[in-house]
């Protein structure tokens, strides 16, 4: 293996593997630290973890332990991927996690780049912006569990690391990777270890890519690997064999727990032509609605590949975390999709799009499964997913704001697509 990612959440993880394995890389997903050694074939190592959401120490443990793995494989360089909207908190786990990776790989600096231009995720003088809306007034300022308050990512980090923060800023950046290195090694002298890096289109993310070639530690969000492959293949290191992975069929259903606007928009598009089971957050908490409930109306509606969700406006989540507190109110969600997911497959259903990164993590974690293949690419950072073993499952993994408003549609369809 010559690179190995540690992904704080699912859909991330299959987000930053779509990425690689379209630069040539030959690339697997492993749900959590596994407990054996990766497939030979096994170029770029993705390490799906569930810590996005939770306290620094547990996820600054988890991130060290899949390092320790990723380090037994053989890597060459190590990737800490984090969502391109840096979904955190002041007191949230990027900044303790990127430390703790510095300091266990005895890494003099890294790049910080939480970039992704294909999705409108830009950043221009350490400020993230997404659509060309500041990342504060873009609605993820209404994220129920991870509000973006502040565009300023050198801003967040401050808060949430004692390193010191720097910038390379857009004019470097778009002076080419000999400039890049430059401003990099100028932050890193100045001792500041965690060195922001703007970033507005696809070239710059290949200039830092080329520019990052030998860094032993690299930070960021999926578009920060762009040019990551085209530094092993300059050093014949790639052995160009394309991913086979094949076409799944049987029963498919969809599954939504995210609240984002273009999640709300899919969700709506695919209840027009689809039978569809909303679930109200207090209806689980209360007891109202069952996992068998569930079950009973997927089954009657398999022919029609339905849907199950809980998406809803954020005042909505926001008054139910009100009423029963937030922890509570995530925990009934995802121990449901949990449930279900495991329930659906149990019954014979053998294709799963999934919008929500907390949903997907519940719904991987429920269903016990140990890698992931990488198939095609259905929407931009969105993958078709096909399980090892038996049985062999179609899946995909959508971060809330990603992909087209067809995308539940397209998903259950491309998975019958080798």
């Amino acid at each position: 293996m010559l690179l190995g990612v540690i992904a704080d959440d699912f859909t991330g993880a299959s987000d930053i593997a779509n990425t690689l394995a379209k630069g040539g890389m030959a690339t697997v997903q492993f749900v959590g630290v596994p407990g054996k050694s990766a497939p030979a074939d096994c170029e770029a190592g993705v390490v799906a973890l569930k810590t996005r959401s939770i306290a620094a120490s547990d996820a600054v443990a988890q991130s060290l332990a899949a390092l320790e793995w990723l380090k037994a494989q053989g890597c060459r360089q190590f990737l800490f991927k984090y969502c391109s909207t840096f979904d955190s908190t002041p007191e949230g786990n990027i900044g303790p996690v990127a430390e703790a990776l510095l300091a266990a790989l005895d890494a003099p600096s890294a790049v910080v780049c939480p970039v992704f231009p294909t999705t409108g995720r830009t950043l221009y003088m350490g400020h993230l912006f997404v659509n060309g809306r500041l990342l504060s007034e873009s609605g993820m300022e209404k994220h129920p569990l991870n509000p973006m308050t502040d565009p300023d990512i050198g801003r967040w980090l401050a808060r949430q690391t004692r390193v010191g923060v720097g910038l390379v800023s857009y004019p470097t950046v778009r002076a080419g990777a000999e400039a890049i290195r430059a401003g990099l090694d100028r932050e890193t002298a100045a001792g500041r270890r965690l060195i922001v890096a703007d970033a507005i289109v696809d070239e710059d993310l290949f200039s830092l890519g080329e520019a990052l070639d030998g860094a032993v530690l690299i930070t960021g969000g999926s578009g920060i690997a762009l040019g990551l492959p085209r530094n092993f293949e300059r050093q014949g290191l790639l052995g160009g064999a394309a991913a086979k992975v094949p076409a799944v069929t049987g029963p498919g259903c969809a599954l939504s727990g995210s609240c984002s606007t273009a999640t709300q928009a899919q969700v709506a598009a695919y209840a027009a032509g689809h039978p569809t089971l909303t679930i109200l957050p207090g209806d689980l908490v209360e007891g109202r609605m069952s996992v068998a409930e569930a079950l009973g109306f997927v089954e009657t509606n398999l022919a029609d590949l339905p849907m199950v969700t809980s998406t809803a406006a954020p005042e909505t989540v926001s008054a139910a975390q009100d009423q029963y507190g937030r922890e509570m109110v995530a925990g009934a969600i995802e121990t449901f999709f949990g449930e279900l997911a495991a329930g659906l497959v149990a019954k014979g259903v053998r294709r799963l799009a999934v919008g929500g990164g907390e949903t997907s993590g519940a719904v991987i974690t429920a269903l016990h499964l140990d890698t992931l293949r990488i198939g095609g690419e259905i929407d931009p950072g969105v993958p078709a997913l096909v399980s090892d073993g038996d049985p062999m499952l179609g899946l995909a993994l959508k971060s809330g704001n990603f992909g087209a408003t067809d995308f539940f549609e397209k998903a259950l369809r491309a998975m019958e697509t080798p």
